[in-house]
């Protein structure tokens, strides 16, 4: 019988040896994360596959997927993770060094199942996880995600015989080519395609040369120390350095990969970056007049230019804001039949025929270098420019612990729900829309909005505004608005950062 998990292990000792070190602050929203060793040990990572696999069994599914990332632990974190799938009788098909998304991939192309892929995403070293699923190309959320946490810190594992490793060759070559038959270009666009030393390094590349692109490859060989900057799109100097290359080299676009391949990042000819939302409008513009009446999933967090844009309307699309999160915009999309989804962050979702619903970085692209070629003497500034203005403000997160942050955003929700029903307003403006699919969203009568949600894995409060008008007025929104409100709130913090 395998022991059941503890989280009071303490390295160098005879109990970190022998016994799993699973600390229950690992299991997240939609996937699980720890810094390995002082959070979760080999032995706590083969107590997470057996209770991962037990699900499986609960499921009756036995044949699951897994590969890891490139960090130098990820391999023998994949090895004990596998281990105890094996244990739960689980058949384990083994692809190896591997990018989220070609372990997606690699469930339609070998008929399995389940995923288990090791990796820590764009966090930096020293972290270690695994992003999970049992109905491709869906990925777990809470429920599941609880089911699992359950079995492994209660100990209720079931062992079971008939558990395999196989080491399956062919699936990266398989995975290029098909990620590249996404894009045919009529002309070779000039593309810096920056890895930040991460696992894309292995891929993207390739990939991009595929589709026609020339590319130029910044920070494109493996290295897991990560010498440059961390591998996220979102990073400073990771847009610094993508930028720098399109100025230096004359590049049409940049493309930044994360740390795990499932999210992209544009900076465009004029060394700009466009935010993935801001990204996702231009993609459903060129998409939407092929789709007649698609719809479209995009995060809470997003501009509001998608309900307003003359080209989506003109189009019938329907644009629906959903629940922050790759695993709730990816089932979102599915479940409503979206032609794509878009999260802020940097995930892309696209179905059929353009791709089978997970987020994939180099889908994305490949949505992404079509749509340019789709628009032949256009620089992509200029497309970016033909945007009209939003002034959208940073991400804002003050501190709120987490017994407490669910119960203040109840409150703001309340507290904007009673404004709304009694036709108030907003420094002027009539709230004509209030959104409670995560925290609140509301909605005025220019298209402006502000949002207040609870982060889904830190002790903190999110806040984002978004103006129509100007910058000063963004910063109106924020400062004469949400921050009085969130002030009267006792449990509410400092921000990380405010405009």
């Amino acid at each position: 019988m395998f022991p059941k998990a503890r989280a009071d292990l303490a390295p160098m000792t005879v109990a970190y040896e022998t016994l799993p070190l699973v600390k229950p602050t690992g299991f997240r929203e939609y996937d699980a994360r720890w810094l390995f060793g002082p959070e979760i040990s080999l032995m706590g990572l083969e107590a997470l596959g057996l209770g991962l696999g037990t699900y499986f069994q609960e499921l009756g599914k036995r044949r699951v997927v897994v590969g890891h990332d490139f960090r130098s632990y990820s391999l023998s974190v994949k090895q004990a993770l596998s281990l105890g799938l094996v244990s739960a009788g689980c058949e384990v098909l083994d692809i190896g060094l591997a990018v989220t998304p070609m372990a997606y991939f690699a469930q339609f192309d070998l008929d399995a199942p389940c995923v288990a892929m090791v990796t820590a995403s764009h966090n930096e070293n020293g972290w270690t996880g695994v992003k999970m699923g049992a109905q491709p190309p869906l990925t777990f959320g809470p429920d599941e995600i609880g089911r699992v946490k359950e079995i492994v810190l209660g100990g209720a594992f079931r062992e079971a015989p008939g558990g395999s490793i196989t080491r399956v060759e062919g699936v990266a070559e398989r995975y290029i080519a098909d990620a590249a038959s996404h894009a045919k270009l009529s002309r070779p666009i000039k593309v810096v395609c920056a890895c930040g030393n991460g696992t894309a390094s292995a891929f993207a590349p390739e990939a991009l040369r595929r589709m026609g692109a020339e590319v130029i490859e910044v920070d494109c060989t493996l290295d897991w120390t990560f010498p440059n900057y961390n591998p996220n799109p979102e990073d400073h100097e990771m847009l610094k350095a993508m930028t720098e290359a399109v100025r230096q080299h004359g590049a049409e676009i940049a493309l930044g990969f994360d740390g795990d391949g499932d999210r992209c990042g544009v900076v465009d000819d004029a060394g700009e970056e466009i935010f993935a939302d801001k990204m996702g409008l231009l993609l459903a513009r060129d998409l939407a007049p092929r789709h007649p009446g698609g719809k479209f999933v995009v995060d809470v967090k997003s501009t509001g230019l998608f309900l307003t844009d003359p080209v989506l309307k003109a189009a019938g699309a329907e644009v629906v804001y959903w629940k922050t999160g790759h695993s709730y915009i990816k089932r979102k999309t599915a479940e409503i039949g979206a032609v794509a989804g878009f999260e802020k962050s940097g995930h892309f979702f696209f179905r059929p025929p353009h791709g089978r619903g997970y987020d994939d970085s180099l889908i994305a692209a490949a949505a992404i270098l079509t749509m340019l070629d789709h628009n032949p003497g256009k620089t992509l500034s200029q497309l970016r420019e033909a945007l009209p203005a939003a002034y959208t403000s940073l991400t804002m997160s003050p501190h709120c612990a987490d017994e407490a942050k669910y119960q203040v955003v109840e409150k703001i929700v309340a507290a904007y729900e009673a404004l709304a029903a009694s036709g108030g307003s907003i420094l002027g403006r009539k709230i004509v829309s209030v959104n409670t699919v995560n925290g609140v969203r509301v909605g005025l009568e220019d298209g402006s909005w502000v949002l207040v949600r609870a982060s889904s894995n830190k002790p903190e409060l999110v806040v984002v505004v978004e103006s129509m008008r100007s910058e000063d007025d963004m910063r109106a929104l924020f400062r004469q608005e949400v921050k009085p409100r969130l002030a009267k709130e006792p449990e509410v913090g400092a921000y990380n950062q405010e405009i």
